[in-house]
């Protein structure tokens, strides 16, 4: 961070949680930091009431130990701006932080960004917002990017969005939502390059790390790659490391190692769907544990969800035309991960008829399954329904290797296989059992 004049400058505290709005003065202070060549903001211990900020280049934003910056929740505070909701161009409210062509970038401190979401969450379910929410942390097109040690709470709509971003650094942070607040995830890289995310807890209303990569409306593909996600715990979304569905522009070159999924709908969850196009290629998973999953891993090819998704191409399990709405999975590979407590399945492969999911691998994977289960749909897609203790499902796949993959408490088949080719299985356990014949399911 290079720090000019405007180094350090500090707001006292505003003990009143009902106390009169910082913004302009918060923003002044930003302003002036930048102005001076770069600096660093301190927000001190206290409740600062405030509207939506906007960062600036070489200026660090450091909120204190027993501060609270907290975002009131009125739409008027908070600018319409151009962006992307959901992957597809959209004119959004400005998140709450927001920095936009920025460089040198930094959001930390060991204090509290609360967005104050109820509300809008409220607005969002009975339809009458104008526009979509803003995030919590919003950072577009920037370079040298760092959120660190904060904790962020009650995000409008999705935590931490880096947008179109180059060398960004997320680690050392606390996000907590409400489990039924909507679309409220975690932190999701949206055709970024060279992303850390490290010692994070996220614990949300949806996916905690979801890396995407713009929608077929995305008039520029960008690619989401060269991606670390290392030593988080992962707690109550919908999926602990999750890829898509928005991956139009290619997400490439990802590595999530050493950590743990608690309580998560599904732990590894790639989705996508005929018309995104794009390719999810080179991801390797390693030294995960998850506990209380409905399913470890997931790759999905019918997604279902988001404007488009009930068209009747998504849902054909017929061969369609290949073209460039045709996604592309492969070379995925997961080794040295622990799973208890699973409940639907102990992985559910969905891919297309006319371009399977190919170049798979499970190395080293423990499965056992909770004792009594409630149904859970592994794959959100017509036709998948509510299922228990299912063994390996593989649906549209070539090229697939079962090494060490231990399955403990299944019901039927262990190994389920629909339009599978190259399957190839070593040394792989049923209760004890070894693991050598496979029985066609229809899904």
């Amino acid at each position: 961070m290079a720090r000019g004049s405007g180094d350090v400058s500090v707001l006292e505290a505003d003990v009143e949680a009902g106390g009169a709005l910082e913004t302009d003065e918060i923003q002044a202070r930003i302003d002036a930091a930048a102005a001076a060549g770069g600096g660093r903001v301190v927000v001190g211990p206290g409740v600062h009431r405030t509207g939506a900020l906007r960062l600036r280049s070489h200026v660090e934003l450091h909120v204190e130990a027993g501060a609270v910056l907290q975002f009131v929740p009125d739409p008027s505070l908070y600018p319409l701006v151009d962006a992307r909701w959901e992957g597809a161009p959209a004119t959004i409210h400005q998140p709450c932080l927001w920095a936009s062509g920025a460089e040198d970038v930094s959001i930390t401190g060991s204090g509290t960004i609360d967005g104050a979401g109820d509300p809008w969450w409220d607005a969002y379910r009975a339809g009458t917002l104008e526009h979509p929410r803003p995030t919590l942390v919003g950072l577009h097109g920037c370079r040298r990017v760092v959120v660190r040690d904060v904790a962020l709470r009650r995000s409008p709509a999705w935590t931490v969005h880096p947008l179109l971003c180059e060398d960004v650094s997320i680690r050392d942070v606390s996000i907590l939502n409400p489990p039924d607040s909507p679309n409220t995830d975690g932190i999701d890289p949206e055709s970024c390059r060279n992303v850390r995310i490290s010692g994070c807890h996220v614990d949300v209303g949806d996916d905690c790390i979801v890396l995407k990569a713009g929608t077929e409306e995305t008039a520029d593909r960008v690619a989401c790659e060269n991606v670390t996600v290392v030593g988080c715990t992962l707690v109550h979304g919908h999926g602990g490391v999750v890829i898509g569905s928005e991956m139009s522009g290619d997400v490439r070159n990802v590595v999530v190692a050493d950590c743990v999924f608690q309580g998560t709908d599904r732990g590894i969850r790639l989705k996508t769907r005929r018309g995104r196009g794009g390719t999810i290629e080179d991801v390797r998973v390693s030294n995960v544990v998850m506990d209380d999953v409905g399913c470890p891993f997931v790759v999905n090819e019918h997604y279902f969800c988001g404007p488009g998704g009930r068209e009747p191409v998504v849902s054909d399990r017929a061969a369609q035309p290949v073209g460039e709405g045709t996604p592309t999975i492969r070379r995925v590979h997961l080794a040295h991960v622990s799973a208890r407590r699973v409940r639907a399945a102990a992985a559910f492969v969905l891919g297309l008829a006319e371009r399977p999911v190919a170049e798979l691998s499970l190395d080293d994977v423990s499965v056992s399954f909770a004792d009594d289960p409630e149904p859970f749909v592994p794959a959100m897609a017509e036709g998948v329904e509510a299922s228990v203790r299912r063994g390996v499902v593989l649906v549209g796949c070539e090229d697939v290797r079962l090494r060490d993959v231990r399955l403990v408490g299944c019901e039927g088949s262990p190994l389920a296989l629909e339009r599978a080719s190259g399957v190839r299985v070593f040394d792989c356990t049923a209760d004890g059992k070894p693991l050598s014949d496979a029985e066609l399911s229809v899904i």
